[in-house]
């Protein structure tokens, strides 16, 4: 048996046309700048970026989905739950099932799920609606182990029918380190930073220039992404090494020991976790040596910060392209992407 994964239109039959994906997703409310921050980086860059559309909270309890052109490993973002490829698109109910009709999965079992990120029905209205549509497909309805799991979506705009890809969720895995700070960067927010720094992974080379544990680092190239990291503390490279080792990858060639303000070579993206502490702040003159730097470096930057720079950022040949807040308790970070200017 194909998973959902590989199975193709032609399969599915002439009724089955994929076009646009769905893309639900959902973020604790002290996240959702990031959240907010990190999909628009996603979904709007790159060519395919003709469709591009947000749902949020449309109707009280509703969660949030992105519909666009653009095909994005579920895995990707920390945020997105799965992405659901579209095939069938009606304006009513009715017209969905005579459609859902043509299906035939020749022998593959298979299950219907509503999505909660559409419009909300009660619990027996959505248990309803998955049997109708259910009852329409040829095929071996499966509860538990399903060869395919289709999504069906109700909007303002109709209905969607499409085959759910679920992600294995790898950063869960990248919680659990040999070495950590503290006030280190969690594996979520790590992915997000990356995601928003490098939206197109393709032929990317990028630096982390104050790597400390590597978080970022591992994030990075658990996505396939070109990364080397930087660090001025010996006890953070030997830490970050320690943790690539960790996580099977090669941390001599990827970790050097180095000031950030003496790296020649540029990068495509660079992600900066300015240095701090809950008990010093950094001096005027090592932010602004950090800054320039890093505008020398790279084409486009993601720095974080306990601090607003906003006012730094274009003496040091940094545009900021936009901002976002991220709060756990009454600690708060600033995330800027900027471009050079």
């Amino acid at each position: 048996m194909k998973s959902s994964f590989e199975i193709t239109d032609y399969e599915l039959g002439e009724h089955w046309r994929t076009g646009v994906c769905i893309y639900p997703y959902a973020c604790h409310e002290s996240e959702r700048d990031l959240c907010r921050l990190e999909l628009s980086s996603l979904f709007e860059a790159g060519a395919n970026r003709t469709l591009f559309s947000s749902r949020f909270e449309a109707r009280s309890g509703s969660r949030n989905y992105i519909q666009s052109l653009k095909r994005i490993d579920p895995d990707r973002s920390p945020f997105i739950s799965m992405r659901v490829d579209i095939g069938m698109q009606t304006p009513t109910f009715e017209e969905l099932l005579e459609q859902a009709g043509h299906l035939t999965l020749n022998g593959r079992s298979f299950k219907i799920m509503y999505l909660k990120c559409g419009e909300m029905r009660s619990y027996e209205e959505q248990r309803e609606m998955e049997r109708l549509v259910g009852r329409r497909i040829r095929g071996k309805a499966e509860m538990k182990s399903p060869d395919l799991l289709f999504g069906l979506l109700a909007s303002e705009e109709g209905w969607q029918l499409g085959i759910c890809r679920q992600g294995l969720r790898p950063w869960l895995s990248h919680k659990h380190k040999p070495s950590n700070y503290s006030t280190g960067l969690s594996a979520t927010v790590a992915r997000s930073l990356v995601n928003i720094a490098v939206p197109e992974l393709e032929g990317i080379k990028v630096i982390d220039p104050c790597c400390g544990m590597g978080n970022v680092m591992i994030e990075a190239l658990s996505m396939g992404i070109d990364i080397v990291g930087v660090d001025i503390n010996p006890l953070a490279v030997q830490g970050a090494r320690r943790n690539l080792s960790f996580f099977g990858y090669d941390p001599a060639a990827l970790v050097k020991l180095g000031d950030m303000n003496e790296v020649r070579e540029h990068y495509d993206a660079a992600i900066l976790d300015m240095p701090y502490n809950l008990c010093s702040v950094l001096p005027e003159g090592d932010k602004l040596r950090m800054l320039t730097r890093l505008g020398q470096i790279s084409s486009r930057a993601v720095i974080v910060t306990t601090e607003e720079i906003a006012g730094l950022l274009p003496g040091c040949g940094l545009h900021a392209v936009d901002h976002a807040s991220l709060d756990k308790g009454s600690f708060r970070r600033h995330i800027w992407l900027c471009e050079g200017k």
